[in-house]
């Protein structure tokens, strides 16, 4: 059985906690179960998404555990159901509070913990395959302990609800924490301003700008054809850096992880920061004046030419088939 941790959000479970409980569904270990552990009151949306995502059993923890956020004690309400159910896989988002979680929970129970898994392998052992090196390299990693504790990569499977929903029993555990567990945690919290990098991350197609845009100004028609397309405008990191862009159309590992069905970056070389963002691409149509760029060599096409004469020409195209920015 597996023991999910879920996020809330305004929307009920965060998208990417969706994705850890359809990652548990498909990949049944034990009995096959899937429970989730949940810190603080679900709302009506929560618990509708959690039937239709199939779930057997939810685990509400109350008591000091939930009050507010706290790696340590959220780990030891965590930590409470997993004893209480028996699971043998512990699994959460790998977003900073799943990983922080985890991490308290692993040292905590001395076992190991494999962050940025994409896919499980085998069940029994557990083996998993897991980015490293910034998301360049797949490892294969072997995990032992009671539990086996996992944090899955954002997006590394598509949110799906179960062919049928669920009735899923709730399961009520007030948990006591150690006051030195509760040092550390969340005292307030001050609005934040608006995420205009929403689109980026949820859009289908994404059309990219490198250092090889030259300047501010070069930025048109990759954004024209980003129209062109329904997409959006996303860019590397020598671009913000240098204030070219905005940081929040930043793609990469101190940016933005995107999934798109289709990926074109023009004049981006492919350093590791930004191949950890923009890996888990469907479809890469690279163009590069560069044949032999990182980003040209791992791309599923490569059109070998400047970027300033492809994409205008693209556009132009489009448009005389009807097709307008």
């Amino acid at each position: 059985m597996t023991l999910v941790l879920v996020e809330l959000d305004a929307s009920g479970l965060t998208e990417v906690s969706r994705e850890a409980v359809t990652f548990a569904r498909e990949h049944p270990v034990g009995a096959g179960e899937v429970h989730v552990v949940v810190l603080g009151e679900p709302s009506e949306e929560a618990v509708d998404q959690l039937t239709a995502y199939g779930v057997d059993a939810v685990h509400l923890v109350t008591g000091a555990a939930s009050e507010t956020y706290g790696g340590a004690a959220w780990a030891a309400g965590v930590s409470a159901v997993q004893k209480a159910t028996a699971a043998e896989v512990v699994l959460a988002a790998g977003t900073e509070r799943g990983n922080e979680v985890l991490a308290h929970l692993a040292a905590e129970r001395e076992v190991p913990f494999a962050a940025n898994v994409v896919a499980l392998t085998s069940a029994d052992p557990v083996v998993v395959h897991r980015q490293v090196m910034g998301g360049s390299v797949l490892e294969e990693t072997r995990v032992e302990g009671i539990p086996v504790v996992l944090s899955l990569a954002g997006h590394a499977v598509a949110p799906v609800p179960a062919a049928s929903p669920s009735d899923p029993s709730l399961t009520e555990h007030e948990v006591d924490v150690p006051e030195v567990a509760r040092v550390a945690r969340v005292v307030s919290v001050e609005q934040a301003g608006p995420d205009h990098s929403a689109g980026l991350k949820s859009a289908r197609v994404v059309v990219g700008a490198g250092r090889g845009a030259g300047g501010p100004q070069g930025f048109g028609p990759v954004s024209d054809l980003a129209r062109i397309l329904g997409g959006e405008l996303g860019v590397s990191r020598v671009v913000t850096s240098l204030g070219w862009r905005p940081h929040h159309e930043q793609i990469g590992q101190t940016g933005s992880r995107i999934s798109p069905e289709v990926y074109i970056p023009c004049g981006i070389s492919g350093a590791i920061q930004h191949w950890a963002g923009c890996a888990s691409s469907k479809v890469i149509l690279a163009i590069n004046t560069d044949a032999e760029a990182p980003m040209m060599t791992k791309a599923t096409y490569a059109v070998v030419g400047d970027m300033h004469e492809v994409v205008p020409a693209i556009v132009a195209e489009l448009e005389s088939r009807g097709h307008h920015a």
